[in-house]
């Protein structure tokens, strides 16, 4: 979730709306926020800064990561994973009908055997889900924020639950009381294993919990940020890099 922007938007009032632009589609919950943005001739294109930054822990995860996210949106991570990391196998989660109703709208592909959308409560099913996922996108989001569910200290031990042994959770925090997040993160993996990387750009900051010691991390040429497609690799390279430096909270 990012950003303030204009458009024209359809859609009833109080349900996720659509703003078209000449070249842009826009998810929106709330007046002047945006929610998710696609390029309508780059449809798997990451525009907004931060969804770049929680995808740079593919350049210390497995190839074949497995991947969660809660809160569907827009799309947009999971298209740019569908097409450029032909091997990773892709679960998202999203609880609102709405949304789910515009997944044409914004190009998501159709589910196959690398990418399923469950219609759900993200979480409760995480509940269900321990050792899954090697990379866990937390980026849930309603018209009022992030939802009560998904800011409690339980959630954030069920979803450090749900990673594999040397699994990263990466978390949008927007518009929200980020240090409150921040210390959950800390209770559920340890002080020593949680970064924060700020996005000066927007209003938004990431938070990255590691179910393993960060130092832990597979060489380049074992990586998924290896095995992503070279123009995949241009868009995420600062990314990789700012993580690899960044310094505990």
């Amino acid at each position: 979730m990012a950003g303030r922007r204009s458009g024209r938007p359809t859609g009833a009032p109080g349900t996720a709306t659509v703003v078209r632009r000449w070249w842009t589609t826009e998810l929106r919950f709330a007046e002047g926020t945006g929610q998710s943005r696609m390029s309508r001739w780059f449809p798997d294109r990451l525009l907004i800064d931060y969804t770049r930054t929680m995808l740079a822990p593919l350049a210390r995860l497995p190839a074949e990561a497995r991947i969660g996210m809660v809160g569907l949106g827009g799309g947009s991570q999971a298209k740019f994973l569908h097409r450029h990391l032909q091997c990773a196998r892709i679960e998202a989660f999203e609880i609102d009908p709405g949304v789910l109703a515009l997944r044409d709208v914004f190009q998501i592909p159709p589910d196959d055997d690398r990418l399923s959308v469950v219609a759900g409560d993200a979480a409760l099913l995480l509940r269900e889900r321990r050792g899954a996922y090697d990379l866990l996108l937390v980026d849930g989001y309603d018209a009022r924020g992030i939802p009560a569910a998904l800011s409690t200290q339980r959630f954030y031990d069920d979803a450090r639950a749900a990673l594999c042994p040397g699994g990263v959770l990466a978390a949008n925090l927007y518009d929200t009381d980020h240090a409150a997040h921040v210390e959950r993160l800390r209770r559920a993996f340890g002080t020593d294993r949680v970064r924060v990387l700020e996005e000066a750009r927007q209003s938004n900051r990431v938070a990255f919990g590691f179910a393993a010691p960060v130092s832990a991390a597979p060489g380049p040429e074992s990586s998924a940020g290896a095995a992503l497609s070279w123009w995949a690799r241009r868009q995420l390279r600062r990314e990789f890099a700012r993580l690899a430096e960044a310094d505990p909270p």
